[in-house]
């Protein structure tokens, strides 16, 4: 399939042309709005099931789905493993609805900014003893910002892991898709895990993952921990 232009060109237009009408926004994990493509809720569920993580640790909790899909594969593998959750302005809500959730008991959440000290105490406490570790980000998607992520939680995923940085997808958008953000093309999560790539070694693009979902809002950010 990655070798099918026509194939490739029709996912990329497709995206495109969702992306008009909020796509993401159509669906919810065990109640929860999740605000992601099914193709890449798979496919976070089939990494997860193969890695066994007892921690994973997500930036951005918007409406609460995406803590509670890996809540729900963690309460499925057993063991102490919990979902951590960290946003620089937790909704009221969003915490609400995740605190009264029959899996609350496997989520954590941290209220500030995603690559402040303070915050990675916070998620180095949780991580402490534990020996498989994932990491999922999808906060702020400016490059300064997401490269600093990628340098602070990378330090926790040991070989075999993987960081998913969602929303590299805005580099092969249309200039100007996003005129109420800060992020456009050349500026944006995609930019941030090239810069990372060039100088860490210990992580490679997993590209079988991207050429079977065909749409994703990942394409270049599965990132498997090697070394």
């Amino acid at each position: 399939m990655e070798s099918d232009v026509a194939l490739q060109g029709l996912s990329r237009d497709w995206l495109i042309q969702s992306a008009k009408y909020q796509y993401s926004y159509h669906f919810s994990w065990l109640g929860l709005p999740i605000i992601q493509l099914p193709q890449d809720i798979l496919a976070v569920q089939e990494i997860i099931w193969a890695v066994k993580p007892d921690l994973i640790v997500e930036t951005g909790i918007a409406r609460g789905g995406s803590l509670i899909l890996s809540a729900s594969l963690l309460e499925l593998l057993g063991g102490e493993g919990l979902a951590v959750g960290v946003d620089v302005d937790i909704r009221e809500s969003s915490r609400l609805a995740i605190e009264s959730h029959p899996l609350a008991h496997r989520v954590r959440m941290i209220e500030g900014s995603s690559t402040s000290p303070q915050v990675m105490r916070a998620v180095e406490g949780y991580a402490t003893g534990r020996d498989r570790i994932m990491v999922l980000l999808d906060s702020n998607h400016a490059h300064d910002h997401v490269l600093r992520e990628l340098e602070l939680y990378s330090s926790l995923v040991k070989p075999g892991g993987y960081i998913i940085v969602f929303d590299t997808l805005i580099e092969r958008m249309p200039p100007a898709s996003f005129p109420d953000r800060p992020w456009d093309i050349g500026n944006n999560p995609a930019t941030a895990v090239r810069a990372f790539l060039e100088q860490n070694h210990r992580f490679e693009v997993d590209h079988a993952i991207e050429q079977k979902l065909l749409i994703s809002v990942a394409p270049g950010g599965y990132l498997r921990c090697i070394a």
